[in-house]
Parts: structure tokens; C-alpha cells; sequence
């Protein structure tokens, strides 16, 4: 192929590059999380001449994707929850699921308790009733055997 004047076969690089820490801030990751990325192969970018790393924006975002407009703007309002959180989270599901338990299991006792209530208050006042009856009724004997 022939060149013709004022053209080049080398690759144009491209200036709209990351550094490190812009890196960071655009995808939301520690400028540690960038390196160790870079070192593990896992992200791939370039030593420029002051020893600083230059990232693609492409290959960034293929391993990291970016963080939104109003993330960016607040870097300290990290969405994820800690493990420790998490961890009471499940304690605290866990007791409310067994204080749940244990009020239904309650309830349940309260209404039997209540119902033996009722069946030996109804039991008393039969007795109480037929006990009256009969003292009548042996009084008006006892009063009837003295008359003849």
C-alpha cells in the first residue's frame, strides 16, 4: 500500500485516557481496587512516561462499570451494606420470627386457659345452684316432718 503525504500507519492514540485515580472516582472503586486489577491481569492499561498508569475508558468499563452521575457526586454514600449489618440483619429476622412464634403460641394457650375458665365457671354455678335447690327443698321437708 502507498502512503500518501501526510498520513500515518500508526496507531492514533487516544488522549481522553484514565489515570488511577480518575478511574477510581468513575467507576466507584478504591484507586487500590484499580491497581490490583491492573495487576492481576484483569484490567489492562498502560505506564506513561512519569511512571503513572493510563487506562482505556473502554477496557475500564468493561471490567468495572460506571457509577452513576449522583454516586459520583457522593462518593462516601456507599449503597452496599456491610457484612457485620447483614449478619444482624438475619439475627434480628430471626428473633422477630421466633417473638412471632411465641405470641401465637400464647394466644393460643390465653384462649385455652380462658375456655377452662368458662366450663368450670359454668360447672360452679350448677353446683352452687342445685346445692340451693336442695337445701330448699330439705329445709321445706324438715319443716313439713315437724308438723304432723
Amino acid at each position: 500500500m502507498e502512503q500518501s503525504p501526510g498520513t500515518s500507519y500508526e496507531t492514533i492514540r487516544n488522549d481522553m485516557s484514565y489515570t488511577l485515580g480518575a478511574a477510581a472516582k468513575a467507576t466507584g472503586k478504591s484507586k487500590t481496587t484499580i491497581q490490583r486489577a491492573i495487576k492481576s491481569g484483569r484490567l489492562s492499561a498502560t505506564r506513561n512516561d512519569a511512571g503513572f498508569y493510563t487506562i482505556d475508558p473502554s477496557e475500564l468499563h468493561r471490567v468495572f462499570p460506571p457509577v452513576s452521575s449522583n454516586r459520583s457526586l457522593h462518593p462516601d454514600t456507599e449503597q452496599s451494606v456491610p457484612p457485620s449489618e447483614t449478619v444482624l440483619r438475619r439475627e434480628l429476622e430471626a428473633l422477630r420470627e421466633e417473638r412471632e412464634r411465641e405470641r401465637q403460641q400464647l394466644q393460643a394457650m390465653i384462649s385455652d386457659v380462658q375456655q377452662e375458665r368458662d366450663h368450670w365457671r359454668q360447672q360452679a354455678t350448677y353446683l352452687l345452684e342445685s346445692k340451693h335447690e336442695r337445701r330448699k327443698a330439705s329445709w321445706f321437708t324438715q319443716l313439713w316432718r315437724r308438723t304432723p
